[in-house]
């Protein structure tokens, strides 16, 4: 629903966006030719799930390649459509590549099947979120050998997929680190640990090992993405920086392009125990907690719950940290008994609030000589976007259509806060033109593509055709 007042102001003060009181007339007690109009829209908040990419509850997929070629599921067309279908937009997609634990030349067949699995999920308008690993775990306790491949085959191994990850990133928000250990969490390792019967324990050896790793992942994909790590520790001693806000990200690092600013972090027990089984390792924890809270703000952070630890995992608890850690996303099919406590409303608002939530509030519109558009907007989110977004307006008029890059990057826009964006349409031809908000995904590839688009929460705005939030907004442009 949107609510309009339109005021007439002289052309002197066509260049305010506020929502004039006053209407000025010409001296002559007559108005203007090239009199400017101000219009002020307001619009009403959507208490809807909106299914949004690289944010919410996400399925989590894994596929094999055994040693004679078989294991392998592809991921299903029609399956990733039902998903969008509930609302989910992206799913955690494991490939294991026990094919190759003692082999450093990738096979293109398999380099294939993974490149029509990117292909069938872009196809979709579902995103990847992606982890490569060599090896899954058994019954608990796991014991060595535990079977993953070593550092150079590692290497090798990244390098060929380069390529993939790199033609693919408009399907990949972001890669978890995988690789090293037990499902490619880092931990139960043969070659990453010195001591692989003490996992737990790392030499600087171990820890240079990791970081080559790290390193690696961070040089084979795009700079616009980023890598998950298991841990913070794996973050700190991958950058030897400190635990605490000491040595978290800084809003002057954030999206600078440094490898701080592009390692997040997943949370695979989220939960499940004080210090959510290993993950936080910090002494005390709280300098691992502030150091999370602190630079998820600005990086990829989700996993799943694995465990129920009442009350901590009960939605109170889990809302409230969700919020202090900025979750983008979380695992809807793991673990199915703490999120049977939250109950269909927490589980209908975390799948609100999961990620950005953006809600335009008002938007001012100029028409004249001097025309330019406002728009202001919430983020009733947990996090803002981790990836680049940008921010444009989409104007009409008939057959003809402009797009007006717009001076922001939806990226900036924290949980909480709410922003107003500013543009000229000094360069728009007369006409008489509407006006939508739009925000795009910034890869050609996928940018016409309104699954990949985000809509704002709000009632009555959405074109889900051309994937544009419409103002309600008329400028009249008279040069």
């Amino acid at each position: 629903m949107q609510h309009r007042t339109i005021t007439t102001v002289a052309l002197a003060a066509a260049l305010a966006l506020a929502v004039p009181t006053t209407a000025w007339a010409s001296p002559s007690g007559h108005h203007s030719e090239r009199t400017a109009t101000t219009s002020t829209v307001t619009y009403t908040a959507s208490d809807a799930v909106i299914p949004n990419p690289s944010r919410g509850f996400d399925h989590t997929t894994e596929t094999h390649y055994r040693a004679d070629g078989t294991g392998y599921t592809p991921l299903d067309a029609a399956t990733l459509r039902s998903y969008r279908a509930e609302g989910v937009t992206q799913v955690v997609r494991v490939f294991y590549m026990e094919a190759f634990v003692q082999q450093r030349q990738l096979s293109p067949a398999w380099l294939a099947l993974v490149q029509h699995d990117y292909d069938t999920a872009r196809a979709a308008g579902v995103g990847v979120i992606t982890r490569f690993a060599y090896v899954q775990g058994g019954s608990y306790p796991y014991s060595a050998p535990y079977g993953d491949a070593d550092l150079p085959t590692v290497l090798a191994h990244i390098e060929q997929l380069t390529p993939t990850l790199r033609r693919n990133a408009d399907v990949i928000p972001t890669l978890q680190g995988g690789f090293i250990g037990l499902w490619g969490e880092g931990y139960y390792t043969d070659h990453f640990a010195s001591d692989p019967a003490n996992p737990g324990v790392l030499t600087e050896a171990d820890k240079d090992a990791r970081r080559q790793v790290l390193q690696a992942e961070l040089a084979a994909l795009p700079s616009s993405r980023s890598v998950q790590v298991r841990t913070m520790q794996m973050k700190q001693d991958a950058l030897r920086t400190p635990s605490g806000t000491a040595g978290a990200l800084t809003p002057a690092q954030a999206h600078d392009g440094s490898a701080a600013s592009r390692i997040g972090h997943h949370n695979d027990c989220f939960l499940a125990s004080p210090d959510d089984f290993g993950t936080f390792l910090s002494n005390p924890l709280s300098l691992d907690q502030d150091y999370l809270a602190a630079e998820s703000r600005y990086v990829p952070v989700g996993g799943e719950t694995c465990a129920v630890n009442a009350p901590r995992s009960e939605y109170p608890s889990a809302s409230a940290e969700m919020a202090k850690y900025h979750y983008s996303y979380l695992n809807l099919d793991y673990n199915k008994d703490v999120l049977a406590t939250w109950g269909a409303d927490g589980m209908t608002d975390a799948a609100k609030k999961l990620g950005y939530r953006f809600t335009m509030t008002s938007s001012t519109a100029t028409s004249g000589a001097n025309p330019s558009v406002a728009v202001s907007i919430r983020n009733d989110g947990w996090a803002a976007p981790y990836n680049s977004r940008p921010v444009q307006l989409v104007l009409t008029d008939g057959d003809r259509r402009v797009t007006v890059p717009v001076d922001a990057d939806a990226s900036s826009w924290q949980p909480g806060q709410s922003v107003t964006v500013r543009s000229s349409l000094a360069d728009v031809p007369n006409g008489r033109w509407s006006v939508a908000l739009a925000l795009p995904a910034p890869e050609a590839s996928v940018a016409a593509d309104p699954a990949f688009a985000i809509q704002t929460a709000n009632t009555g705005t959405w074109d889900a055709s051309t994937g544009v939030n419409r103002l309600g907004q008329t400028v009249v442009v008279q040069h």
